[in-house]
């Protein structure tokens, strides 16, 4: 009988040792896994930060192009609307 006793209590203490290695696995797993997402969260975040700094130094340029175009396009009609006056007043005076 003491030897049944003694197989059973092995059993059990194997049972009891395996399903501890189990629970401890998990856990494990689950810190594994929240750490991975939060390596992965940080990445994206950090791929969306330069994105949209990239995108904001674009549209800056691009508007401050636009600002000398038009400044440009401005000084040369005034200037020919100048031109244009000054010769159509000559003709009408007569020089």
């Amino acid at each position: 009988m003491n030897i049944k006793k003694s197989g059973i209590f092995a059993l059990a203490l194997a049972t009891t040792l395996t399903l501890t290695a189990v629970a401890q696995d998990a856990s494990q797993d689950m810190k594994k896994a929240g750490a991975e997402t939060k390596s992965a969260t940080k990445d994206a975040a950090h791929g969306i930060t330069k994105g949209t700094k990239k995108a904001y130094h674009k549209t800056a340029e691009g508007t401050e192009k636009a600002y000398d175009k038009t400044a440009e396009g401005t000084k040369k009609a005034y200037h020919k609307t100048t031109d244009g006056t000054k010769k159509a007043a000559d003709t009408v005076t007569g020089k």
